[in-house]
């Protein structure tokens, strides 16, 4: 009797495993999931996943789906929780897809559970201002970013915020207005105890470091020689001595020690406005800058500001209104995009800038870290000028590094000499691209403006493995994260996978 009451105790325990097991997998699951900031553990848009699907749609291999307010942040997770930012009014379309709607509206800070797609809270931010973006923009595109129990995010019309995973602000730090006729990209990503920002813009740049417990300021690092950017920094720990924060800026490339702010070195010659990503990869720093018009093998030549003065400048006052450019057609037309300041005024700071830019050329660098002050001449390994995306930032993954062009123009090359290993054109989704690619599971996943998403099977010679059309524009960079693809278009929050 005793046999075999044992007997159907271990049978009883053997017909509950499977359900036992599929709990236990499912908080093994969400306890190792992180994606904590844009692109992913230390921004390399790579996952540790196993498996990923190579054909998905809105209609297949769908876990869930959600409809959010609209916005470009892309997705972060942590454990059970996702998080991104959206707003409400003032809807533009970057493709024509959607007509423009009211301005006005709220802005949000959002998150959904993971496993089921539900929003667990909305909490809306002060929004003081309504500052300009343009249409392929949006007053909610930098990501947030995470860290322990607090998530932190960024509004160009307000500042910084965090808030606990209860949706309990913690803290709020105002910042602004702001200079930046395009609107705000740049997201904050975290370092030991600080949260850092880089505000770029035509007047008054600057980047800032917070105390990531109660958002009082540690420091301010003064960058009112850059005019705007979109980029996300980087922190770079070389295997011996100080963290170095790395910051692509307009024509320069800047490392700054994290603890303090102290410039450590820098190199020039570089194109204007970035809005990629720095990545570091076995010892070396990569960044790009791309700017229509850079891709030309000769420097534009640009008067000098006495000169243009002495064409233009009627009543010699030193500076030139727009009245005073009619005498010249192309100055006339070009003036608000030179008027850094947007006083109806160029001074010499605005020609200067317009000399840079119409001098500057497009570069993709790999940089040996290290060194002080100008390490231009002694710390750039390679050097490449065309093939470049505008806004998507490189991936390296197995060794290989992608770049993905608009036109669909794929490029992989090895990261350590520049060597071009092919290129072609992703068929099906010669577009435009603002989302950055991702990786995982031997696939690569490539997002257009007008939602084409072409999967890649990673290697050198690379070779497209699956496409789909999720029928809606994409800004954000995708998340993945367990197996599964998060990702965001401009209305639908999607969960893909096998």
């Amino acid at each position: 009797m005793g046999a075999e009451r044992c007997l159907g105790e271990v049978s009883d325990i053997m017909s509950r495993m499977p359900a036992f097991l599929t709990i236990l997998g499912s908080v093994a699951l969400l306890a190792g999931a992180e994606w904590p900031q844009l692109r992913g553990p230390q921004g390399r848009g790579v996952s540790n996943s196993s498996t990923l699907p190579r054909q998905f749609g809105p209609n297949q291999k769908v876990i869930w789906k959600v409809n959010l307010p609209w916005g470009h942040s892309s997705p972060v997770i942590s454990g059970d929780r996702i998080f991104l930012t959206g707003a409400e009014g003032g809807e533009k379309s970057g493709a024509g897809l959607n007509k423009v709607s009211d301005q006005g509206g709220r802005l949000f800070t959002i998150c959904l559970d993971r496993k089921t797609g539900r929003v667990l809270w909305m909490q809306p931010a002060p929004r003081p201002r309504q500052e300009r973006f343009q249409p392929t923009n949006s007053p909610a595109s930098p990501s947030p970013v995470v860290d322990g129990d607090t998530v932190y995010v960024f509004f160009g019309d307000f500042g910084v915020l965090a808030y606990g995973f209860d949706g309990k602000e913690r803290w709020r730090h105002p910042l602004g207005p702001f200079n930046n006729v395009n609107g705000h990209g740049s997201s904050p990503i975290i370092y030991g105890r600080m949260l850092l920002l880089v505000c770029d813009q035509d007047t008054n740049s600057f980047l800032i470091a917070l105390d990531k417990r109660t958002g009082k300021l540690i420091y301010t690092i003064d960058r009112s020689e850059f005019t705007r950017s979109y980029v996300t920094p980087l922190v770079y720990q070389p295997p011996n001595g100080r963290a170095e924060l790395i910051v692509p800026g307009a024509y320069t490339l800047i490392a700054y020690d994290v603890e303090n702010g102290r410039k450590l070195w820098w190199i020039g010659g570089l194109s204007w406005q970035p809005k990629s990503m720095p990545i570091e990869y076995e010892g070396l720093i990569y960044a790009h800058w791309w700017e229509s018009g850079g891709e030309a093998e000769t420097v534009t030549e640009t008067p000098r500001f006495r000169e243009i003065l002495q064409q233009v400048d009627a009543n010699q006052d030193g500076r030139i209104s727009k009245e005073e450019t009619r005498r010249d057609e192309r100055l006339h037309r070009i003036f608000d995009s030179i008027d850094l300041a947007m006083d109806g005024w160029l001074d010499e700071r605005d020609w200067e800038n317009h000399r840079a830019r119409r001098a500057s050329r497009n570069s993709l660098l790999a940089v040996r870290p290290g060194g002080r002050g100008d390490v231009g001449a002694t710390h750039i390994v390679w050097r490449m000028q065309k093939f470049l995306p505008n806004c998507p930032t490189p991936l390296i993954y197995q060794g290989v590094m992608y770049l993905i062009k608009d036109g669909g123009i794929l490029t992989t090359l090895n990261p350590k000499t520049g060597e071009i290993y092919k290129q072609g054109r992703l068929t099906g989704a010669l577009d435009t691209y603002y989302s950055s690619p991702v990786a995982g599971a031997g696939l690569v996943y490539f997002c257009s403006q007008t939602g084409k998403v072409s999967i890649v099977k990673a290697g050198a010679q690379w070779e497209m493995v699956g496409q789909t059309d999720l029928e809606d524009e994409i800004y954000a960079t995708p998340a993945l994260v367990d197996n599964r693809i998060y990702l965001r278009t401009r209305h639908t929050l999607y969960c893909f996978g096998d």
